[in-house]
């Protein structure tokens, strides 16, 4: 079984993950990414995941079966194991659990060749109900702190299967950033009294220099201090801290922003790898008056070496109010 361990200096928890295990040698240069003849996410192929979680599916098709719009199925390589008990632990000083939690993978499209740009607004609004479905079931057991769902496009970005997918990984703990990240927010609304997502998002609208797209429910824009170029966030105009409380004319809109902000992001920087990182607060903290959800998107343009890695600091080459220019003035289809 995974376990985590905790890092005594800066606190920081860490997923050592038996079911991943690699040798040494596993890590040399892999060779050229090439499509396989067997996508395992491909419809006729559900035999090739474990069986589905969750699936949106048409004329009654069967479990495990094609037929199906959008598919959640555990990943077959799991960070962590729902079974078990957390068995926490001290080492000495050292402070040690079970790898609870739980790894799913969400299979956007049957269709192999899709990404999120090509995807229509429906199928898009599919995968943030099953977004919305998982969390709001997991969060029924009491071991899980944290939902993180992300995506990761290319090989680049992580991505070891073509096919489009997210992945989602629950957690038995609030990772650092997650914690450090309402930290900050609960200072700054115990100041001023207000939200600085909210406050963030008025003086974005007002100076215009770094909106990117707006809608009726959200506002797509290059932050005041991207650490990587063409970092774009998405913020829902109404303050909500969890993204599981979202109601059908939410998602119907933020369906339709995603599309067109990836179909920008594709054009301009020529089908770049992204990850993709949706910023929720914990399922057992509703409500925070000091928390705003929102979705990060950041093309992999650049890699971090030894300062950054060092210090904590990020170099971008690329100024936000230039990148959100470029992408405004791109034509979403």
């Amino acid at each position: 079984m995974s376990e985590l361990r905790k890092d005594p200096i800066v606190g920081r928890w860490v997923i050592i993950s038996t079911e991943r295990a690699k040798r040494p040698s596993d890590f040399k240069p892999r060779p050229a990414h090439t499509k396989s003849g067997l996508c395992p996410f491909c419809p006729g192929h559900e035999d090739k995941t474990p069986p589905e979680i969750l699936a949106y599916r048409d004329n009654g098709s069967a479990p495990n079966s094609p037929g199906w719009r959008v598919r959640v199925v555990p990943n077959r390589f799991p960070a962590l194991s729902i079974e078990g008990k957390l068995d926490r632990k001290g080492e000495g000083m050292f402070d040690r659990m079970n790898g609870i939690g739980a790894h799913e993978v969400i299979i956007e499209s049957p269709q192999h060749d899709m990404t999120f740009s090509k995807l229509d607004s429906k199928q898009i609004e599919d995968v943030l109900w099953a977004f919305r479905d998982r969390i709001v079931d997991l969060s029924k057991d009491m071991r899980l702190q944290y939902c993180l769902i992300f995506k990761n496009h290319g090989e680049a970005a992580g991505a070891s299967l073509d096919h489009t997918h997210c992945q989602l990984i629950a957690l038995p703990i609030v990772p650092r950033a997650v914690r450090q990240e309402l930290k900050s927010a609960k200072e700054y609304f115990e100041y001023k009294e207000r939200c600085v997502f909210c406050d963030v998002l008025a003086q974005e609208l007002s100076d215009e220099l770094r909106i990117i797209e707006q809608t009726e429910s959200f506002v797509a824009f290059s932050p005041y201090a991207p650490r990587f170029p063409f970092e774009t966030w998405i913020l829902p105009r109404v303050h909500s801290s969890n993204f599981e409380d979202s109601q059908r004319p939410e998602f119907t809109d933020l369906a339709r922003i995603l599309k067109s902000t990836f179909q920008r992001l594709e054009k301009a920087l020529d089908m770049p790898a992204y990850n993709f990182v949706l910023h929720t607060a914990p399922v057992r903290e509703r409500n925070l008056p000091h928390f705003h959800w929102h979705i990060e998107i950041v093309p992999k343009l650049t890699s971090m070496g030894g300062f950054e890695w060092g210090s904590g600091f990020y170099i971008n080459p690329t100024p936000p109010e230039e990148a959100a220019q470029f992408l405004r003035e791109i034509k979403s289809s």
